[in-house]
């Protein structure tokens, strides 16, 4: 690993300028009116993955096109897939920005620029490392496929057709996506534990306009009314989600995991403080960190209905909607909650209003195993470039393709992540430390080897 650690080393600047281009391309892929910047980041990437020595091509989609590169020269070797994605979210609102989102800007040792972190930065990390192995020894002791996508930003609609379509190309021995975060400053992690989630949309229907509340109102039912009534009705006392049977899968933590979540320094105190709330509040009998991990939830995103402008207008109104999300745990099954949740809500309507139920995405919780070789080759491959072990975390939030990468290729996925929770990732002055750019493209480097052992 020497002289590929001291070609890193020599090019610290390079990889920086490197990624500054690739920031500078505004591959936002919700707004149609930047696709062709989507089309200048597919084309960047291969451009850059070719002339590392990897084959390379843009696989056109039904939207974005995806990114496919392929070094598989060693033979007997593991093969790993990387995958992450170029599509960024949108830069609004663009006062908020301290310097302008795609131009790319260097203080305070971090890269400041929309996607630096999510994920422009972190797979870069990966595509440097590949290059320098090819670079300095001309092989890479295992084979790489690198799956580098432009709508992770808006649901990945056709991802998993790609993976289907190319199964046989795709085989591989595991996953690996950075695209989470280390616990803290200084502290590494590898996330093992992610969340998946049902989402849908909840629409009550009264009468076929909006009434005058003095004329109407207390003889017809007010949508906004019953809305609340049924939204009060998704949580016991408790705050346990109420829908029946919500919990039969759910898998327990164990004292193990438990244990492990309490030893990890956090200060419960400063992060309400700097949410700017004064307590804590979710299921009973588990902490934060439980509760955030590793405990599903139910969650109105948001609610609307009736007159919202200034200044009063009496009405009843025809009709309100509210927005629901679902966080998940293994092992529960989003599909069937979804359905277990339409059938508790309309099982709960009121006689007067009619409810239009639709469902937005979903996506499966997943759960690595702490065991795997593969996770042993992770944890020393971060402890020689972070100089610290990792610690294992899990994550609240959702990474719907490691649920199809397991469902469609039957593989476990590496979650390490490089960036900060705190990197405002989808926010104004998105940012990422350089020094944990160049530890992260280190640690990738290193997996590579050890992944070989």
């Amino acid at each position: 690993m020497q002289n590929v650690t001291d070609f890193l080393n020599a090019n610290r600047d390079a990889a920086v300028a490197e990624l500054q281009e690739l920031l500078r391309i505004p591959s936002v892929s919700a707004d149609s009116a930047f696709k062709p910047h989507m089309a200048a980041a597919a084309e960047f990437i291969v451009n850059r993955l070719t002339s590392a020595g990897l084959t390379a091509e843009i696989v056109p989609t039904a939207g974005h096109p995806i990114v496919y590169g392929e070094w598989t020269q060693a033979a007997g070797a593991p093969t790993v897939l990387i995958y992450g994605h170029y599509d960024v979210q949108p830069p609004d609102p663009i006062e908020k920005w301290t310097t302008p989102p795609f131009e790319p800007a260097i203080r305070d040792g971090r890269i400041w620029a929309r996607g630096a972190t999510d994920d422009k930065g972190q797979v870069w990390t990966h595509v440097l490392s590949v290059a320098a192995w090819l670079q300095v020894r001309g092989s890479l002791p295992v084979n790489v496929k690198f799956v580098i996508e432009g709508e992770e930003e808006v649901g990945s609609n056709n991802l998993e057709t790609f993976l289907r379509d190319n199964r046989e190309k795709l085989a591989c021995d595991v996953a690996v996506i950075s695209d989470t975060a280390q616990y803290g400053p200084g502290i590494p992690a590898i996330t093992y534990g992610l969340r998946g989630i049902l989402a849908c949309e909840v629409t009550l229907t009264g009468p076929n306009r909006d009434l005058h509340s003095g004329v109407f109102g207390g003889a017809v039912a007010n949508p906004v009314n019953e809305l609340c009534r049924l939204i009060s009705l998704l949580h016991d006392d408790q705050r346990r989600v109420a829908v029946p049977g919500f919990y039969d899968d759910v898998k327990p933590l164990t004292d193990e995991e438990r244990a492990q979540f309490a030893a990890l320094p956090f200060n419960e105190a400063a992060w309400l403080a700097d949410l700017g709330v004064n307590a804590s509040v979710g299921e009973t009998g588990y902490t934060a960190t439980e509760r955030r991990w590793a405990r599903p939830t139910c969650d109105v995103n948001g609610i609307f209905g009736g007159y919202t402008g200034e200044g009063p207008k009496t009405i009843v109104p025809s009709t309100a909607t509210a927005k629901i999300t679902c966080r998940l745990v293994p092992d529960q099954d989003p599909h069937q909650l979804t359905e277990a949740l339409r059938q508790f809500l309309e099982s709960n309507l009121s006689p007067g209003v009619k409810m239009e139920f639709s469902t937005a995405h979903g996506g499966s919780p997943s759960m690595a195993d702490l065991g795997s070789p593969y996770m042993a080759a992770a944890k020393a491959a971060i402890e020689q470039a972070f100089g610290n072990a990792p610690v294992l975390i899990r994550e609240g939030g959702s990474i719907p393709v490691v649920a199809s990468l397991a469902e469609i290729l039957g593989v476990e996925t590496l979650l390490l992540g490089w960036g900060q929770n705190s990197d405002n990732l989808h926010s104004p002055d998105e940012h990422f430390s350089i020094e944990d750019f160049h530890r992260g493209t280190l640690a990738s480097a290193c997996l590579w080897q050890e992944l070989a052992s």
